[in-house]
């Protein structure tokens, strides 16, 4: 058997061609090792992606978010729609006085007797172009939308649509009193009267005796009802009224159904007499409370469609603290040549309180107006 030879063309031992083949199997110690696919990668993204390596299996969770600052202006807007809620009024009084103004939202309409007075206004004065500016009526509804009527439903001998109808006609009655053009010029309340039950003996002279005679009287006064300036004196200032109020109602006597009117009507005037831009303006406040009983026929002489009166009572501002003429008279002037108790002072737009009416018909005596 022939050797294989080296370079040099010598043989090479059978213990050292045994060592070969015996390293050649198992691998010889310190003898390179090729990487295997995953260490090549990684050492691939350590070269594209340097600072601290990460670990191939390791995970490092999201930090969480700051979220103290929502938490707070959360809560603090929920304290500032708490407290608006609560006091309306007093805010209104301390930012501008929106209460009074003439671009303000206006008020929803009143459910139930207020527990407070309306907040301050601006304070500015009324003029032509804005008859209602400063003052808290610039909120409130012209004319009768602003005399709210609760639900019907069936109370003494009517049923739930006679009640609605009785309501409805109530403030029929009031609209006719106190916003018909031509009755606060000083015509005869026709409308009005038409809704009064005509067999109602103790009504019909008062009537009488208020629309006919030159002289009223304290009882016997037009205005307790109907609201009356005269033309050569005073007018109103625009086509527009503004009001506040609500009706409620119950089972009265007999069972008939008593409507309770309670509205506050703002009328803003000027001087017959006096044109021009800077022509003065008065608003004359009045507030009414008038009782209706719609009576069952069956008990109680009526005629359809008509309603005895119970009572009537009339506070007012701005509308003359003479003896009674009939008609409002407006102070015209730094004063108008009035008296007034400066020792007894009322907000005339203080819904929050009955009226005072003193001898049971009219307000007592003349009060000095905190505002108009």
């Amino acid at each position: 058997m022939s050797g294989v030879g080296g370079q040099d063309g010598s043989s090479v031992s059978d213990e050292e061609w045994e060592r070969f083949l015996r390293e050649s199997v198992t691998g010889a110690a310190g003898a390179p090792v090729e990487p295997s696919a995953r260490a090549r990668e990684v050492e691939r993204r350590l070269r594209e992606r340097p600072g601290r390596p990460e670990g191939w299996r390791t995970y490092s969770p999201a930090r969480p978010r700051r979220r103290t600052g929502w938490y707070v202006m959360g809560l603090v807007a929920a304290l500032a729609l708490l407290v608006v809620g609560l006091f309306p009024q007093q805010l209104a009084g301390l930012f501008g006085g929106d209460e009074g103004g003439q671009d303000g939202k206006p008020l929803a309409a009143e459910s139930g007797r207020p527990r407070e007075a309306p907040g301050a206004g601006s304070g500015l004065r009324p003029t032509l172009a804005e008859p209602f500016r400063g003052s808290p009526a610039a909120r409130w509804a012209d004319g009768a939308a602003g005399i709210t009527v609760p639900p019907a439903r069936a109370t003494g001998w009517m049923d739930t649509a006679q009640v609605e109808r009785a309501l409805r006609k109530s403030r029929d009655f009031l609209a006719a009193a106190g916003l018909d053009p031509r009755v606060l010029r000083g015509e005869r309340p026709t409308k009005a009267i038409a809704l009064l039950n005509p067999h109602q003996k103790d009504v019909k002279a008062y009537l009488r005796t208020a629309l006919s005679s030159a002289e009223p009287t304290e009882k016997a006064d037009p205005l307790l009802l109907f609201s009356r300036f005269r033309p050569e004196q005073a007018r109103l200032v625009g086509d527009v009224v503004k009001t506040r109020g609500r009706l409620t109602y119950r089972e009265g006597e007999r069972a008939a159904v008593e409507v309770t009117a309670d509205v506050t009507f703002v009328y803003p005037v000027t001087s017959a007499g006096e044109g021009g831009q800077d022509a003065e303006v008065v608003r004359t406040i009045v507030r009414r409370e008038v009782v209706m009983s719609w009576d069952d026929p069956a008990k109680v002489i009526t005629e359809p469609g008509t309603m005895s009166l119970v009572s009537y009572t009339l506070d007012m501002t701005n509308g003359g603290c003479s003896g009674p003429t009939g008609y409002f008279e407006p102070p015209f002037g730094k004063d108008g040549g009035q008296s007034a108790d400066e020792d007894r002072r009322v907000d005339p737009y203080d819904r929050s309180k009955p009226i005072d009416t003193g001898d049971g018909t009219r307000g007592d005596g003349c009060a000095s107006a905190d505002r108009s």
